[in-house]
């Protein structure tokens, strides 16, 4: 019997495009993630013992030990090909200490799943990182302290029942204080005026921007009225005209961030799902080849560096395709973040000289649409920028001067592949306004067509989008590329915030856990603080510092404000306006799995408790019942009272179309 290779990776279908890379001579295992993992109903930190962590066997990998220990007797070589991060490496070397610790493990990693990357990557195979693992399991013990700690506080002053994370609690924080900043907004008027001009058969528009040489400000309609009539009549002349050229450089390729941002943006995929389908695309797609294929880099990355070979062979396409004029003399580089993993790379295509449409007919839909915008976005990269010629003209009338400005077009370049134009303000995506400037010359006499007063309010800060909120994330240095979707995940699932429309609203629920929060804990919701701790777990992997002296320096003040904590925290007793129907007690609001309910205030005595209606009658005829709120696990919707004489549910409410999962 031939022997075989044991290679262990950690999703079932990264195993079948890997099996069929490989061949028969090789044996593939999925870990199905994590196999050991800290245990649930106890801290599993020795904090005194310089916070040693007791790992256990997740029950739902019993099976997969099993196999995995039964394959390893009879393999020639093991190798852990896991995903090349943090967690990737944590999950490998957790295999090789619990269950082969006896055996010699080779360590293979590569950032695309295509033969020649995983050939390549056999034939190199290197020793663990021990640094990476420290710094992941850093987090992992971080992450429990503060979860561990935190949760029976919040289920001492609100509801059983309720989580924080540490990570989590300062992304809410950024909702909750968003929120609160458009809740204070007040708005102010102020009023604008455009000209419609015309020179010959062309017309254009200019605004109104200085009188007497001091910018003009207006503040109320008789204002705006007035200068309208001053002004109308006057004559237009050209004063000034500046032309100068303008280039407009390509992005760099995508990083998780920002390839999560520009999913939202362009196609409207919230962070998750972005990174689902990304991975299905890594991991491998069966594109009528003889063996699936990985088609694009890894997706959990902070790098924009590119490998040489890639340049190489999407610069050879651009010249190809395209032609010199879109080809740069030298491939363009890009500025790398500090601390960015160097060994990483962009997510990019695996191959490009495989385009979208060569395998549409393979992708779903979602698939297809990601994999283009990954792969238009690596190839613009690499292209010239597009070269505009702008116009600026200053229009004198008499004492007042209105200015315009267009930009003509004078070559593409990498706006043949790419556009990245649109900008997300105030919850739109907004184009630049077009506006044709014809060919004018200093001295010209312009005809008034039309004379625009509008009046304008300012505006709150937008709420944060999941494009906003990553950005947000990645500035402040919270969180690492493979937590942003989790994240904003984890607060929608305990109702912290909901997504309306795309946006992000924080839930009364989540108000009240993140006021407490900043009140005992501030220094765990303080945002500095937060990004200065992800710094340090950087700086474990780097090899700077060690993982217990972090861990030390964290814990000791954490230590003192969860003394002060537990000794003054009171619980909250919010009060209805309804009495028990049972015991005639005051009812009072509660949290539970399902959300806000009303129970008894003479509880554990008298158990009654009751729905909080929305106070909106079921549709249903001749039901009688209102609606109330309730949660499953694909989200919230509206139920009727009358559960389970009446069945009715609705995603909204009647008058309300706001209501979104």
């Amino acid at each position: 019997m031939k022997e075989k290779n044991l290679v262990i990776v950690e999703s079932p279908t990264k195993a079948k495009t890997i099996q069929r890379i490989l061949g028969d001579n090789y044996s593939i295992i999925s870990s199905m993630g994590h196999i050991v993992d800290l245990p649930k109903k106890t801290l599993g930190v020795d904090i005194e013992n310089s916070f040693v962590a007791d790992y256990v066997v997740l029950p739902k990998r019993e099976k997969v030990i099993t196999s995995l220990k039964k394959e390893a007797k009879e393999a020639k070589n093991i190798y852990v090909a896991t995903d090349p991060d943090r967690e990737g490496e944590a999950i490998g070397w957790q295999i090789k200490e619990q269950f082969l610790k006896k055996k010699k493990v080779f360590r293979v990693i590569f950032h695309e799943i295509t033969p020649a990357a995983v050939a390549e990557a056999f034939k190199n195979p290197r020793e663990f990182d021990t640094n990476m693992v420290e710094a992941q399991a850093g987090r992992r013990i971080l992450d429990r302290i503060v979860g561990y700690f935190l949760s029976p506080l919040l289920w001492k002053k609100i509801a059983r029942g309720l989580s924080a994370g540490r990570v989590q609690s300062v992304a809410l924080r950024l909702v909750v204080d968003r929120e609160r900043e458009i809740q204070k907004f007040v708005p102010r008027e102020y009023w604008e005026i455009e000209a419609q001009l015309k020179k010959d058969t062309a017309s254009f528009i200019a605004k109104l921007e200085k009188k007497d040489d001091k910018k003009v400000e207006i503040v109320d309609k008789a204002q705006a009225d007035q200068m309208v009539e001053e002004v109308r009549g006057k004559e237009f002349r050209v004063a000034e005209v500046k032309k100068s050229e303008k280039k407009r450089n390509p992005a760099p390729p995508f990083i998780t961030s920002t390839l999560q941002q520009e999913a939202f943006n362009k196609l409207k995929y919230n962070g998750t799902r972005t990174m689902i389908i990304a991975q299905q695309l890594y991991e491998g797609i069966d594109i009528g080849e003889e063996n699936p294929v990985g088609l694009i880099t890894y997706m959990r990355t902070d790098s924009v560096h590119a490998a040489p070979e890639a340049i190489k062979e999407v610069r050879s396409y651009i010249s190809k395709e395209f032609g010199k004029d879109y080809l740069p003399e030298k491939p363009n580089t890009y500025k790398v973040k500090k601390l960015a993993q160097e060994a990483h790379e962009a997510i990019r295509p695996s191959l490009i000289s495989r385009p979208p449409k060569s395998v549409e007919n393979f992708l779903t839909p979602e698939q297809y649409k990601l994999y283009e915008l990954i792969y238009n976005r690596f190839l613009a990269s690499q292209m010239n920028p597009a070269r505009f010629q702008v116009t600026s003209v200053d229009i004198s009338a008499d004492n007042y001067h209105f200015g315009a400005s267009g930009s003509t077009p004078l070559f593409n370049g990498f706006l043949a592949v790419y556009d990245d134009d649109e900008k997300e303000e105030n919850g739109e995506n907004i184009e630049k306004k077009k506006n044709g400037i014809p060919p004018l010359e200093k001295g010209d006499i312009l005809q008034l067509l039309k004379l625009d007063p509008s009046q304008h309010f300012t505006k709150p800060p937008p709420r944060y989008s999941d494009s906003s909120l990553v950005k947000a994330l990645e500035e402040d240095g919270i969180g690492r590329p493979s937590t942003y979707a989790p994240i904003i995940s984890t607060l929608i699932l305990r109702d912290y915030m909901r997504r309306v429309k795309g946006y992000f609203f924080p839930t009364e629920l989540g108000f009240k856990v993140c006021d407490m929060l900043i009140e005992y804990f501030p220094k765990i919701m303080d945002i500095t603080f937060t990004a200065t701790m992800e710094d340090e777990l950087d700086e474990i992997e780097e090899g700077r510092l060690g993982k217990v002296k972090v861990l030390q320096d964290f814990y000791e003040p954490f230590k003192a404000s969860l003394e002060y904590a537990q000794a003054n925290i009171k619980k909250e007793v919010i009060t209805s306006d309804q009495i028990c129907e049972l015991c005639g007690k005051p009812m009072i609001v509660k949290w539970g799995r399902k959300g806000k309910f009303l129970s008894c205030s003479g509880f554990p005595e008298c158990k009654f408790s009751k729905s909080i209606t929305s106070g909106v009658k079921c549709p249903e005829a001749a039901c009688g019942g209102e609606l109330i709120e309730r949660r499953s696990a694909r989200g919230f919707f509206y139920g009727c009272s009358n559960f389970p004489k009446c069945r009715h549910t609705s995603r909204t409410l009647p008058q309300s179309d706001d209501k979104e999962e």
